[in-house]
């Protein structure tokens, strides 16, 4: 089992920043994926950003050019930087993490969720 804490959510005014962490422990023999989405009150959980174990990252469209996607691989651990941020952004967000445990069986973990709140 994998277990990923959350961190760093809250409330802030439109065009401020924010800085989310997300720290993977546990059954973990390699990390393949690591990302972020959120869900928005009354609407489906979307993808936010992605950062894969070769370096290659994907944003979703509406985040392109504030939002980045950094993992310390040492720390099994995924950031989300926000800047710039919108009042449309207001969500929970959630860390994703997709890999192997130690027995070499596939596992894909959620964290629990933190809520970001951007005020006009």
């Amino acid at each position: 089992q994998v277990q990923l804490v959350e961190s760093g959510g809250g409330l802030v005014q439109a065009g401020g920043s924010l800085r989310l962490s997300c720290a993977a422990s546990g059954n973990i023999f390699s990390i393949n994926v690591m990302g972020w989405y959120r869900q928005a009150p009354g609407k489906q959980r979307e993808l936010v950003a992605l950062a894969a174990r070769d370096g290659t990252t994907n944003y979703a469209d509406s985040v392109k050019g504030r939002f980045t996607v950094s993992r310390e691989d040492a720390k099994n651990t995924v950031y989300l930087q926000m800047n710039s941020l919108k009042p449309e952004d207001t969500a929970v967000y959630f860390c994703n993490v997709q890999g192997l445990g130690r027995d070499f069986r596939r596992y894909d973990s959620w964290g629990q969720g933190t809520q970001v709140t951007v005020s006009s």
